[in-house]
């Protein structure tokens, strides 16, 4: 069980990254608006809030 509780918040963490660095690389290539950043960066701030929740 403790496996599977460590994969999730591994899970969780990268999706954080990842919303972090499609922002940053969408932003820098000027495809996104501004409000679909933010909820890019939402939602990895929510994952980031589960990791932190669930410890």
């Amino acid at each position: 069980m403790e496996n599977v509780q460590s994969t999730i918040n591994l899970v969780l963490k990268a999706v954080a990254v990842g919303m972090s660095v499609a922002v940053v690389v969408l932003g820098t290539l000027g495809h996104v608006e501004i409000s679909t950043q933010v909820s890019l960066l939402g939602i990895g701030l929510f994952a980031l809030a589960l990791v932190a929740l669930r410890q």
